[in-house]
This record gives C-alpha cells, sequence and structure tokens, in this order.
C-alpha cells in the first residue's frame, strides 16, 4: 500500500426533498451566487422553482447562466467567468448533472485568476484557488459532486481535458434520488457506465497489499450491478436510485483511492473519443473500457482473474487465471450490453477513419496509463480494438 492523505470537506446532504435546504446551506457562505444549469428540464421538473423558493426564502441573490451541454464548453465557461466578476458573485451553485458540476467548477477557477483559464487544463499552471461551488445532483454518473476533478472541452481542436485541484471539491452537495426518477432508462444506464469505469479505473493497480480497497471496490460494483438490473426493468425504483446515486459519489471521492496508483488510461482514451464525436461519456467509457482491458490484462493477469472471481463470479477452477481473466472481460461487456450500452463504435456509428488522430492527441504530454503505459501505437491499438 502507498502513503496516502486523505481529506474531502464536501458535505453531503442525502434523502427526500433535501434541494428546500439549498438556500440555508448557501447563506452561510454567500449572499449572491451564480445559478448555473443546463437545458430545461429543471424548469420541467419542477426542481428550477423549488431552488429559487428557497434562495429568495434565505435571502441569498442569484443570477442565472444555463445553457451547459454534455461534454461542457470552454466558451460558457469564459462566458460564466465574465457574468461573475461583472455581477461581483463569489458562489457558484450547480444544478444538473457532472457537466454542469464540471462548467461550474472551471468558471470558479477562472474568476480567481488573471490569467486563460485553458491554461489549467493544458498543465501549463496549478491552481491553488476557486470560488467556492454548491450542488444539487440532478444525474448520478461524473462523481464531479465530491471529486477534486473538472473536464472541459474546448471548441478549438475539439480537445477534451481535466483538471485536479483539492480547491475545486464543492462545499457541499445535496443528493436527492428522487430528482433521478425524471431520467431515462438510457440516461441512468449511461450513468451507471460512468461509475463502473471511475471503480475499474482505480481497481486495476500494480500496487500489491491494498486488500482493503480491493473490496471496498468490489462492493461497489456488486452494488452497481445488482441496482442496474433492477432500474432497468424498474426505473422508478428508489430504492435502488438511492443505492446507485450514493455508489455514484462514492465511486470518486477518493476513498476507494487510497493507498493506491490508478490508471486513468481508459478516460485519456475516451476524452479524444467524446471530444471529437460527442458520444456521451459513459457510453464511450462502456466501448473504451473492455478494449483496454483486452490490451493490457497480460500486464497483470491475477488482478483480471481476481477481477472474475470476486465481482462476476466466475469460478475459480473455470480454467487458468488467464481464461478466468478473459471470460470476466466478456462477464463485463455482457453487463453493459444487458443494460443497453454499447460495447464498439460501429454500434454508434463511429467509423475508424480519425484513429490515428485521436491516438496522437491523447499523447500530447506523454504516454497515458499506469497499470501499463501507452504510447501512440497502444492507444491506436485499443481504438482499433474497439471497433
Amino acid at each position: 500500500m502507498e502513503n496516502f492523505v486523505f481529506q474531502n470537506p464536501t458535505k453531503i446532504i442525502f434523502g427526500k426533498g433535501t434541494e428546500s435546504a439549498v438556500g440555508k446551506e448557501l447563506k452561510a457562505h454567500t449572499n449572491k451566487v451564480l445559478l448555473h444549469y443546463g437545458g430545461g428540464s429543471i424548469k420541467k421538473t419542477g426542481l428550477y422553482d423549488r431552488i429559487c423558493a428557497s434562495l429568495k426564502e434565505a435571502g441569498v441573490a442569484w443570477t442565472e447562466l444555463p445553457g451547459v451541454q454534455p461534454n461542457p464548453r470552454l466558451s460558457l465557461v469564459r462566458k460564466g467567468i465574465e457574468i461573475c466578476r461583472q455581477e461581483q458573485i463569489d458562489f457558484i451553485l450547480a444544478v444538473g448533472g457532472g457537466s454542469v458540476i464540471d462548467s461550474a467548477k472551471a468558471i470558479a477557477l477562472g474568476v480567481v485568476d488573471d490569467g486563460d483559464v485553458w491554461d489549467f487544463y493544458m498543465k501549463k499552471r496549478t491552481p491553488t484557488k476557486a470560488l467556492p461551488v454548491g450542488v444539487v445532483l440532478t444525474i448520478p454518473a461524473a462523481g464531479s459532486e465530491a471529486s477534486n476533478s473538472s473536464v472541459v472541452t474546448s471548441e478549438d481542436g475539439w480537445y477534451k481535458r481535466y483538471v485536479d485541484a483539492e480547491v475545486l471539491r464543492p462545499k457541499f452537495s445535496i443528493l436527492n434520488p428522487e430528482l433521478t426518477l425524471t431520467l431515462t432508462v438510457e440516461q441512468t444506464m449511461i450513468g451507471i457506465a460512468d461509475m463502473t469505469a471511475h471503480i475499474i479505473e482505480r481497481y486495476f493497480t500494480q500496487v500489491p497489499n491494498v486488500e482493503l480497497t480491493d473490496r471496498l471496490i468490489e462492493g461497489t460494483f456488486k452494488t452497481l450491478i445488482r441496482n442496474a438490473h433492477i432500474l432497468y426493468k424498474e426505473p422508478h425504483n428508489y430504492a435502488a436510485r438511492s443505492e446507485i446515486m450514493w455508489s455514484g459519489t462514492v465511486a470518486h471521492n477518493d476513498w476507494l483511492s487510497t493507498g493506491r496508483i490508478g490508471d486513468w488510461g481508459s478516460h485519456m482514451i475516451e476524452h479524444e473519443l467524446s471530444g471529437i464525436y460527442d458520444i456521451p461519456h459513459g457510453a464511450g467509457l462502456a466501448i473504451i473500457i473492455p478494449a483496454w482491458m483486452q490490451y493490457v490484462y497480460k500486464a497483470n493477469v491475477a488482478k483480471f482473474a481476481q477481477f472474475g472471481n470476486r465481482i462476476f463470479d466466475v469460478e475459480a477452477n473455470f480454467g487458468s487465471p488467464e481464461e478466468t481473466a478473459l471470460e470476466a472481460i466478456r462477464r463485463l461487456k455482457s453487463f453493459y450490453q444487458s443494460i443497453g450500452l454499447p460495447v464498439s463504435l460501429s454500434t454508434v456509428n463511429i467509423p475508424g477513419d480519425r484513429l490515428a488522430e485521436m491516438a496522437a492527441k491523447c499523447v500530447e504530454n506523454g504516454p497515458v496509463g499506469n497499470f501499463l503505459k501507452l504510447y501512440k501505437e497502444d492507444v491506436q491499438k485499443i481504438l482499433q480494438l474497439a471497433l
């Protein structure tokens, strides 16, 4: 096990009706916020009205910035930075899923900095301060409600890049599973794929003696599998949605990272995919991860065999460790397919004519991944396997 420091200051407020507390939570930090959200869904469901009523009751003023798209755009981030400076806003409230939260975090970075916020995403500079952010989560998937990460896409070259900084962890996040009942089955399953990816990226480590977090990861993964199948058939099952919502936060709040060195190569590859083709991030990960597994499993066959034994109940006597590892990959793909997710690029009509371009962009700053270092030719082969 590696040395580690774990500190997650995000206050989680979980359960039915908890969005009514948003005004009170904000009042402890500010008198004026930027209310940041996506399209019109929060207005159709009545959530927007409930949020506004809570803000009014608490005496918190607000300015709005709607329009966040999936794979949030840098241009809107820059607009948000300008609004916050003009209106002297000192807190940002993100109401939505990972894209809204990531956009809010990017705005929070840019407002307090004199340079170009994109520099942080291109690793030219390291952020040390940001405006505080609060969250009302409506789409459990990205885990950004308690993470230190933000992912944004620049329209100039369609680069999708991330930044990690402790200053980006939200001050509070409100998680009401009732707010997810309006999601389609497809949206729900894409979100679950994102959660499984966060778990897989942490699970496949070359660090030995990480038994506790291995077991925590395995338990979270099995919880996701069980409740994904329930929601696929019963999308209004509140108990299952509660399990999924909390699992998504746990999957990416770094509790499961303690003492480990995760991989993250699949995420870097998928960023090129969704950066160019605008595919939902979770759907892209359901395609890339099995291909990545197929390419790298020989780097630690025993870890993949353990994955099969403990998560997919592949019998210990199924065959050799390598046969068990390969069966585990097959069962992961089967799970994704069973909940309606794509597992190949051809399924979502993405051709193979830009694989070299994506591979080159992926490794512009050096190889990706830690389980096995991946260079341009490796990334291109994984994308080829994903076809």
